[in-house]
């Protein structure tokens, strides 16, 4: 019997087990073990609670243990595991007549479990009880326990002759925690060998893209990245097929997979200003761009040009948003396609973005819209507007941080004007460095901005010119309200945004 390494950990308190005892010894029934018997080799995990296992041969079909880990475990913790081992150990107090955790000053009235099946120290704790006065009832206490131990017997259901998918869903449906079993957890005990471990080979990517920040990848991301690579899909189907490949096979795959993955993220950063996974748009992005390295080294001018095309435009008009697996799946066929240059248009991947367009959207941290805008705003070199310095795109776009995103129309201020309007509009934000922005605090913008340009001087039109903001010079910030500066800067934002979709730099 063995734990498959996509069950949970053992988690039971010491009270519990000491209750599952109690039911065993009064003969309670404690609910069946469900065992799943097949030739399939699974990684399994050796360690069960804090013990670990021997080694077994792995030519014969083993029983894989799908409920009843817990309960196998405190059986095994007290009844089966050597003396000398660690981990929870109870005895049997024969005066009180109940279990409690064994402890090396326990009296001689406790009977160690462990030594139940070890006829040695069985006399030996027999004949110790000789010295009682009570020692008739003793024994007879003794007697009885382990009569009913023994004999205890425990109802076991296994599943025979299905395979893996089919298990799944019953181990879902009956897992205690509710936890739904994913397609990693899954892959990692199907995929394993000696000579494969999915999950040393997912950390090692992960090490990989730690210089770029980008270490914090998910385990579902590289699988797809695995499964795009393989079969230019990311549906469950396709990923699932990866278990049929050797270890070999998924090795080189993993290895495809790592200099795509750098690749991949060298472009993001270099080109996109994606310091970091807080700031891209879509997972989307990373698996197909990774699938598109795994074949080359770089991509030529005209490539270069069509990917920003895709990227901006699919970026801006959400086309990643909710979609399914299989929508997914035809873009990386459609994303290579055109980004090579064999088919298709960058009008595939979404309209020209225009400032109604701009002014619909709203500023949510996981909203690809934000997330795009801050990217397209960090390509434009932005600087304060409090006294011209260049802001540390580097530092606003690797960890998302409120404090780096300044309302030009203050949210208080707003608020003070009416608490219904929306101050979180994507077009009421840009770059301020924090120390900064506290300066400006909640002031009037129709007081604090035209004090900036002031102070700008000859520099002011080019700083809010690196803001996407309108010329202080032609552009009355003294007499303007909310929605007319809004207007103002969705056009300004529009001819920026819409020549990083043309493939512009």
């Amino acid at each position: 019997m063995k734990i498959p390494a996509f069950q949970r950990p053992f988690v039971w308190k010491d009270e519990q087990a000491i209750r599952l005892l109690d039911s065993l010894a009064s003969n309670y029934p404690v609910g069946s073990l469900l065992l799943w018997k097949t030739a399939e080799k699974l990684q399994t995990e050796r360690n069960i609670g804090d013990f670990t296992l021997p080694e077994t041969d792995d030519h014969s079909p083993t029983d894989y243990v799908l409920d009843g880990q817990q309960r196998l475990t405190v059986i095994y913790s007290c009844l089966g595991a050597p003396e000398h081992e660690g981990g929870f150990a109870a005895g049997y107090d024969l005066v009180e007549e109940e279990f409690i955790p064994m402890t090396n000053q326990a009296p001689l009235t406790v009977f160690p479990l462990r030594a139940l099946f070890n006829t040695s120290r069985l006399l030996d704790f027999r004949t110790a009880l000789q010295s009682r006065p009570d020692k008739d009832e003793l024994q007879r206490r003794l007697d009885s326990l382990i009569r009913v131990l023994s004999g205890y017997r425990l109802p076991v259901v296994t599943l025979k002759n299905l395979n893996l998918d089919e298990v799944c869903p019953i181990f879902e449906r009956i897992n205690d925690s509710g936890t739904r079993l994913s397609i990693y957890d899954l892959m990692v005990a199907a995929t394993w060998s000696r000579d494969f471990d999915l999950n040393v080979r997912t950390k090692n990517l992960a090490t990989a893209l730690e210089r770029k920040d980008f270490d914090k990848i998910e385990q579902s991301t590289v699988l797809k990245v695995l499964s795009a690579i393989h079969t230019s899909s990311v549906q469950r189907e396709s990923i699932l097929q990866l278990r049929n490949l050797g270890a070999t096979a998924l090795d080189e795959l993993v290895e495809k997979a790592r200099g795509g993955l750098e690749r991949a993220v060298d472009l993001l950063v270099t080109d996109f200003r994606v310091h970091s996974l807080d700031f891209l748009p879509y997972e989307a992005h990373l698996v197909i761009l990774a699938s598109l390295f795994s074949e080359r080294k770089k991509l030529k001018n005209p490539e270069l040009v069509r990917a920003r095309q895709w990227f901006w435009r699919s970026a801006f008009s959400e086309r990643f948003k909710g979609a399914s697996e299989s929508f997914i799946s035809r873009g990386i066929t459609q994303a290579s396609n055109f980004i090579s240059g064999e088919s298709g248009s960058a009008d595939d991947f979404g309209d020209l973005p225009t400032a109604r367009n701009l002014l619909r959207l709203g500023f949510r941290k996981n909203g690809a819209g934000s997330r795009a805008f801050s990217l397209a705003m960090g390509k434009k070199g932005p600087r304060n507007l409090t006294n011209g310095s260049a802001i540390d795109t580097f530092a606003a776009l690797s960890v998302y941080n409120k404090h780096q995103f300044h309302h030009i129309f203050p949210q208080a201020f707003l608020k003070r004007l009416d608490d219904q309007i929306d101050s979180n509009r994507l077009m009421n934000i840009c770059f301020l460095s924090a120390s900064e922005n506290n300066e400006i605090s909640d002031g009037d913008p129709c007081v604090y901005i035209p004090e900036l340009a002031r102070t700008l001087g000859g520099s002011a039109a080019g700083v809010f010119a690196s803001s996407l903001l309108p010329n202080p010079s032609n552009f009355d910030y003294a007499k303007t309200n909310y929605d007319d500066f809004l207007i103002a800067r969705a056009e300004i934002a529009e001819k920026w945004v819409q020549q990083l979709c043309e493939g512009g730099r």
